[in-house]
């Protein structure tokens, strides 16, 4: 039997990057997968029919997810579909770096809102339905930043802290209704951020490494499969960083 057999998902910012990586994970484990995108309609939905010849039910959803009134719909509109949502994956993020010397207001209010009040939002909207269903897991991606800061990106380090929080206050508040809440804190992962990068940088971040090298999208996604299965049946409250060793 697949991991995630009989389990239905929803993953926010699932059309590329981690969040793709995730998809496809939790499909190839058995689960029915409905994920969001926000302009990119095309990739999304040849997403979702690659993931249909897999045998499990996929749809993609087009989403503001820091966006409370969005959220709420998309959350009504999954349930219709899919009847329930065992996990709940808060992927949903950007980037606006800058110093906070030269950080606008609205550089700092787009980060957090996409990023951490998207967190809030689904969390929010599907705390009942999984309450109704006695049980659900809650997988919010954080960053290692969230953990140690970086400069140039106060805004990204503080909303990626904020989850963190968050995960564990929902943990405890959710415990005795068999509602998991955890954490990953990704490193430095190769995707479209990290390929904007140039050598020079890029050397700088590997020699800070230990495993010497950048991690792959599919060993966060194996991670968020363990968290969603039932092999992480009393793990709740924890955030675990896949870094290779740079937070250590």
């Amino acid at each position: 039997m697949k991991l995630l057999e009989g389990k239905a998902a929803l993953v926010t910012g699932g059309s590329r990057g981690i969040g793709a990586a995730i998809v496809r994970r939790f499909a190839e484990q058995g689960a029915d997968v409905a994920f969001t995108y926000r302009s990119s309609a095309g990739p999304a939905e040849a997403l979702a029919e690659e993931l249909s010849s897999l045998g499990v039910k996929a749809k993609a959803y087009q989403s503001d997810a820091a966006d409370f009134q969005s959220s709420e719909a998309l959350a009504k509109a999954v349930l219709e579909e899919f009847g329930k949502v065992d996990i709940l994956v808060n992927n949903a993020g950007i980037t606006k770096d800058t110093l906070m010397l030269r950080m606008s207001e609205e550089q700092w209010d787009d980060v957090i809102h996409t990023n951490l009040k998207s967190v809030f939002n689904l969390t929010k909207h599907l705390i009942r339905p999984m309450m109704k269903n006695r049980g659900g897991s809650i997988i919010n991606l954080s960053s290692i930043v969230g953990m140690t800061g970086n400069a140039g990106q106060a805004n990204y380090a503080a909303s990626k802290a904020g989850i963190l929080g968050f995960t564990k206050s929902i943990a405890k508040e959710m415990g005795t209704r068999n509602i998991r809440c955890n954490a990953i804190a990704p490193g430095f992962i190769e995707t479209d951020m990290t390929d904007a990068l140039d050598e020079k940088t890029k050397a700088a971040y590997l020699q800070n490494i230990p495993l010497k090298r950048l991690g792959k999208p599919e060993e966060v996604a194996d991670v968020c499969v363990f968290l969603g299965s039932d092999l992480s049946a009393y793990l709740s409250g924890q955030v675990i960083s896949v870094c290779g060793a740079l937070n250590t």
